[in-house]
């Protein structure tokens, strides 16, 4: 899962082995026309690793080559090499030579031994098929017969000289133990040649484990240290470290976790090309978290491999059938790929080769790994630590969306630790645990970072059914948080009081409803008992304008009479004005009488209008301020 890079020019020309992982930390392959060393105990991979070479040469880049065996027969190469479909009888007619080098120890001690015979052979057949590739696997064995050290080094020199005389990229297998690869017995080998590549065979805590070194590279960098290999169903396997550069492709697309109450406390969901680790006790329901969310990409219509260990497919998809996630459909349609993997019997090494290689096969766009902690079970736990940050970083510079599963390390649910110390790598790290209350175990959710978004920083209990995972409030009183059934019964007393209290609202304002009304027929009363004292009021000071205008009337009508009696003598002694006609009596001028008249006319008028205003309107009954 590392990405190919381009060699700078000018750089040591080399030779791709095709080998899956080796051509990254050898930053290209073996030297070109150059000899390489390839050693290592007994079983560790040495002659699997220079066949594979030849095979890759002659079928991806028509490069013919010769394998010179000194320790296994033709017949026996074919065998072994079959169960990994390379078929070496029909590549050995038309792009790779196989020569049975075995001698007997009478014919190489029978007199002095030299290469001189065999290399002249192999010449002659390099020329014939222009090989650009050999192999000598075993050569150790031939030097053994020897049993002189002066001459082990003879024809090693003898050996290498032809080499370069002929300009073919050579590789020479050898036998060493673990204690002798450094100095003892064909140690001298690894100053003649260019490359030194060993191969490491080991138990740990009872599973084997291989690793592949490169020691020595003249004229070109290599990755140091030590890299895991396996052997899959095409070959060797090399697990590189990942790109050294961390400047990866940073992607604002938001992906659903599968089910909307996650999303939104992730604030929309997951980044895509992020990576998540949900955590959580045993039950905790991570495996349900991780199905869902592979149900929802297989919905989108994306590609997505779902890697569980020490747990069958099967099983896993008829477990969450139970909670709603239906994950057959999927697979058959080939969206969904799900691969099982025991942990006891396989070293973490072999686990991350194989996950890789199900990746480069698949090419999904989701993977989802169930959980990543089983492979702390077998091995060391530094191994399992390694494994576990190059698979993260692998998946990223993949830019896959990537959630995984482990078990919190420590014996306290509570715990917040990985054991594999993957959650600093993690993009969004989600934490499961159990609220044990009220003799309930519930599970609650909760999210402890997530790199760029707002997320939510509430504790929510996770509740599943047949509809599949939910998350609702939890109920926090007194300083305790309330889930499962007290959370229910807290929210039906809740629920009872709201209900009282709507009831005694509705009671209330009933009451206000009914004062209100009351009140407003009081003030309409009071307003008709105003309204008929302001009538009576008017009234009463009508009738006394009335009676002054009254009195004034009769006061001048008076005042006339008096006046006409006082003449009346007067004429009766002045007999002079007898023949004049008697004066009429004196009036008021015709405007003071019409005023007069007029403002008791008005006066009769605001009286009947008193009368009319003051009956109130009673619909037939008799006023109660009245009387009858």
């Amino acid at each position: 899962m590392v990405a190919k890079k381009k060699f700078a020019a000018g750089a040591l020309p080399k030779a791709a082995t095709g080998i899956a992982g080796f051509d990254e930390i050898s930053r290209g392959g073996l030297p070109l026309n150059r000899t390489s060393l390839v050693l290592g105990g007994p079983g560790t991979g040495k002659t699997v690793f220079a066949l594979q070479t030849l095979v890759s040469a002659a079928r991806e880049r028509r490069q013919p080559g010769i394998f010179v065996a000194f320790e296994e027969g033709v017949a026996e190469i074919f065998a072994n090499a079959a169960a990994f479909g390379w078929g070496l009888p029909a590549l050995a007619a038309t792009g790779v030579f196989f020569l049975d080098a075995g001698l007997s120890p009478a014919v190489v001690r029978s007199g002095d031994f030299e290469l001189t015979g065999l290399l002249a052979i192999l010449a002659a057949k390099k020329k014939d098929l222009g090989a650009a590739w050999i192999v000598f696997d075993g050569i150790d064995v031939l030097l053994s017969l020897l049993q002189n050290r002066d001459a082990e080094i003879r024809e090693i020199y003898r050996l290498r000289a032809w080499l370069a005389h002929n300009e073919m990229t050579a590789i020479i297998t050898t036998k060493v133990n673990g204690e002798l690869a450094g100095s003892a017995n064909y140690g001298f080998m690894q100053f003649m040649v260019d490359c030194v590549i060993r191969f490491d065979r080991r138990l740990e805590q009872g599973v084997s484990v291989r690793r592949l070194e490169i020691t020595k590279y003249r004229g070109s960098d290599f990755a140091p240290g030590e890299f895991p290999l396996s052997f899959g169903s095409h070959g060797l396997q090399v697990a590189t470290p990942g790109t050294a550069d961390t400047r990866l492709e940073a992607s604002s697309e938001r992906v659903s976790t599968g089910f909307e109450g996650l999303d939104s406390m992730l604030g929309g969901g997951l980044f895509r090309g992020s990576s998540t680790l949900i955590t959580g006790a045993p039950g905790t329901s991570k495996t349900t978290l991780a199905g869902q969310f592979a149900a929802s990409a297989c919905k989108r219509g994306e590609r997505t491999l779902y890697i569980s260990f020490d747990e069958g497919g099967e099983r896993i998809r008829r477990n969450l059938t139970s909670v709603g996630i239906q994950l057959d459909g999927h697979v058959k349609s080939g969206l969904l790929r799900m691969y099982s993997g025991r942990t006891d019997v396989t070293n973490p090494e072999d686990h991350l080769i194989s996950i890789t290689a199900l990746i480069d096969e698949h090419r999904p766009r989701c993977v989802v790994i169930d959980p990543l902690s089983a492979i702390a079970r077998t091995g060391a736990l530094s191994s399992a630590r390694a494994v576990g940050n190059r698979l993260f970083y692998g998946v990223r510079d993949h830019h896959i969306t990537t959630v995984i599963t482990s078990l919190v390390g420590g014996d306290d649910p509570q715990a917040e630790a990985t054991e594999l110390q993957i959650s600093t790598i993690a993009d969004t790290w989600i934490h499961l645990s159990y609220l044990v209350r009220g003799g309930e175990r519930n599970r609650a959710l909760t999210i402890i970072k997530s790199r760029g978004t707002r997320h939510s920083n509430q504790v929510r209990e996770l509740v599943l059914s047949e509809d599949g995972p939910a998350l609702v409030d939890v109920y926090s009183s007194g300083g305790e948080v309330l889930m499962g059934t007290l959370r229910w019964e807290k929210e039906a007393q809740e629920g009872a009081q709201k209900l009282q209290r709507r009831a005694d609202f509705k009671h209330k304002r009933s009451e206000l409803k009914f004062a209100e009304a009351d009140i407003a027929a009081r003030m309409a009363a009071l307003q008709l008992d105003l309204d008929k004292q302001r009538a009576e009021l008017a009234l009463y000071t009508d009738d006394d304008e009335a009676r002054h205008v009254s009195a004034d009337e009769r006061e001048s009508g008076l005042r006339g009479m008096r006046s006409a009696k006082t003449q009346a003598p007067s004429a009766l002694a002045a007999p002079t004005a007898a023949t004049l006609p008697a004066a009429p009596p004196r009036r008021p001028a015709p405007s003071t009488r019409v005023t007069r008249v007029t403002r008791a006319t008005r006066v009769n008028a605001k009286r009947r209008t008193a009368r009319i205003s003051v009956k109130p309107e009673t619909n037939g009954e008799k006023d109660p301020q009245r009387g009858p």
